[in-house]
């Protein structure tokens, strides 16, 4: 992958701040989005994926809530109120909600709403 290409270094903030990767166009999968300048592929983007997945598959968010879990000694769902907004605390401190769709990602798998999770979010600040 052509590392000063104008392509990307003209893509690599952008691909940075959606917590994506840059990668050869010829390893990239099905879908990765490939980039193409005067006709020929230049290099690939692998958006971070939005599917449920297990964190030995995938680190980010569902990485991030295997964690915190383990460090509160279970199910993130069966926790006590007080014990879920600790949760999302020690999640913003990690880098959690950086990524897209985590706070929809991070209420489903404490069994709240998005709307709750913001709450908590807000609270601690």
């Amino acid at each position: 992958m052509p590392d000063k290409h104008p392509l990307v270094e003209a893509i690599t903030p952008l691909v940075e701040r959606l917590n994506a990767q840059l990668v050869d166009p010829g390893d990239a999968h099905d879908d990765d989005v490939t980039l193409a300048w005067a006709g020929e592929p230049v290099v690939a983007v692998r958006l971070p994926s939005t599917k449920a997945v297990t964190p030995e598959k995938e680190g980010g968010v569902q990485s991030l809530l295997a964690g915190v879990a383990d460090e509160l000694g279970g199910s993130l769902r069966d926790l006590s109120r007080h014990d879920k907004q600790q949760a999302v605390l020690l999640l913003e401190a990690r880098g959690a909600f950086e990524y897209r769709k985590s706070a929809e990602i991070v209420a489903e798998a404490l069994g709240v709403t998005r709307f709750t999770v913001y709450n908590y979010l807000n609270r601690a600040r």
